[in-house]
């Protein structure tokens, strides 16, 4: 505590709201604040904002005021929702959200489960919406080390995503009923968010990190 700014306030909205989320979609309180303080989270790649927790459950984003007036109109029909769904959703996983005063400046922040394996890297990353129009990833984008690719380079690159029957009709189900969600709620600017891990590219990975240490 003595090591805080004099004038340090920290605010968290809707707890009990948030609490019940986390509840649903099966995360204990305990290893959710584990997870947030043991070590502190870091940026993931060259995107400032987001930050990663350091086992890699979480993502952190910070928002703007705006933002948190938005995230309040919506939660109490996400948080319905996710109740009717049992917590059974491929929409972005909302755990908490705060206000972080240091000195009268103002951060917010809204922290999220990270959709990507914690424990499988990402070797490649897609932004699609369905639209072939402005959807190819600039060739700044393109230059970063985990690039977030569109739909274009998708078809450029000829992806193919090989899914077993009964997983696709779970799939497809969710994905119909989340749109159903949105569409509800006047929201159109969503996109489905796809990450590639090459078991076989990890496994050579491995044997040069191996290679490397002898």
């Amino acid at each position: 505590r003595e090591n805080l700014p004099s004038h340090f306030k920290f605010k968290e909205y809707c707890p009990q709201v948030f609490r019940n989320l986390r509840e649903r979609f099966g995360i204990d309180d305990q290893d959710y604040q584990v997870s947030l303080t043991r070590s502190p989270p870091h940026w993931e790649g060259s995107d400032r904002r987001f930050l990663l927790s350091s086992d890699r459950t979480l993502v952190v984003k910070e928002l703007s005021s705006e933002d948190v007036a938005d995230v309040h109109g919506l939660l109490s029909h996400y948080h319905q929702y996710v109740v009717q769904c049992h917590g059974s959703t491929l929409l972005p996983r909302f755990l908490g959200m705060y206000r972080v005063s240091v000195d009268s400046e103002e951060t917010y922040l809204l922290v999220m489960r990270n959709m990507f394996s914690h424990r499988l890297p990402v070797h490649r990353k897609y932004d699609l919406k369905g639209s072939l129009v402005s959807r190819e990833a600039s060739d700044k984008e393109k230059g970063k080390d985990l690039p977030t690719l569109k739909d274009m380079d998708f078809l450029n690159k000829n992806e193919k995503v090989y899914v077993g029957e009964e997983d696709q009709k779970d799939f497809m189900e969710k994905l119909k009923r989340d749109v159903e969600f949105l569409v509800q709620l006047k929201i159109m600017d969503y996109s489905l968010l796809l990450g590639i891990h090459e078991v076989g590219r990890a496994e050579q990975e491995e044997e040069e990190e191996v290679e490397e240490e002898e």
